[in-house]
């Protein structure tokens, strides 16, 4: 397994990618959102990776449903599979007047001249089903017929993992303002990515996606546009995985 750290602009490195070369995305862009001089939305790296990326594949976009809303148009080639919510043990709100913030979205999306049926996926159970909640009864009508099955395990045992994921942030030591904890890109990236395939991250940050494939035995190409940042990650992951990183300039 090789892990592949781009240091440069996102939208210029991935002009430089083959066409349909990677399987999976996961990434967790600038949500433009603030002020801050980092925090500015890419426009046009949708449509590279929507090139890159094969017909089989699918990814997983971190954000709000603000930056969602505000983006949409861009979206236009892809479709919409599901979401998933990271729940944090923690929080934070600039507002008085509105809930503690202690969630954000991972959207994950597919080519929309793409069949769903054809996207790879694989899905992921706990073992933590108890004996209960068997479903005897029709889909809604939306949905067409399906016959009784059970939501968890008759006696026990496995269930289909839930879209809600509870893990701590990496308040604390984190060396990226906006690190993700490895426990909410696991998942992601086991689910979307066939073992041996290629994941691909445009906005790499301190190297969490890059981590995850190691674990997982999926290569990885990340871009970063910081250099400092681009460093942290490469010794982030050879610390994790102790391989060779290959770092390169766009």
């Amino acid at each position: 397994m090789s892990v592949r750290i781009i240091t440069g602009d996102a939208l210029t490195a991935l002009r430089l990618l083959p066409d349909e070369s990677v399987h999976c995305v996961v990434t967790d862009p600038p949500y433009a959102q603030t002020s801050l001089a980092w925090d500015r939305w890419p426009t046009g790296w949708l449509e590279q990776v929507r090139r890159v990326l094969q017909p089989s594949g699918s990814m997983w976009v971190f954000g709000n449903l603000r930056m969602f809303m505000d983006r949409v148009s861009e979206f236009d080639e892809w479709a919409l599979a599901q979401d998933v919510i990271w729940e944090k043990h923690n929080g934070s709100n600039p507002f008085a007047d509105r809930f503690r913030r202690v969630h954000e979205q991972a959207a994950h999306f597919y080519r929309s001249d793409s069949r769903w049926s054809a996207v790879y996926k694989n899905p992921l159970f706990t073992n933590d089903a108890t004996a209960r909640a068997v479903r005897r009864k029709n889909r809604p009508q939306q949905w067409g017929h399906i016959e009784a099955s059970s939501y968890q395990s008759e006696d026990g045992g496995q269930r289909m993992m839930r879209s809600v994921l509870f893990c701590r942030s990496d308040h604390g030591t984190a060396e990226h303002p906006t690190q993700k904890p490895l426990a909410t890109v696991l998942p992601l990236i086991e689910y979307s990515c066939p073992p041996g395939g290629t994941v691909l991250d445009p906005f790499l940050g301190s190297g969490t996606v890059g981590i995850a494939c190691q674990r997982l035995t999926r290569d990885c190409i990340g871009i970063e546009i910081n250099p400092e940042y681009a460093e942290i990650a490469r010794r982030r992951i050879e610390s994790d995985a102790g391989l060779f990183v290959q770092v390169a300039a766009e």
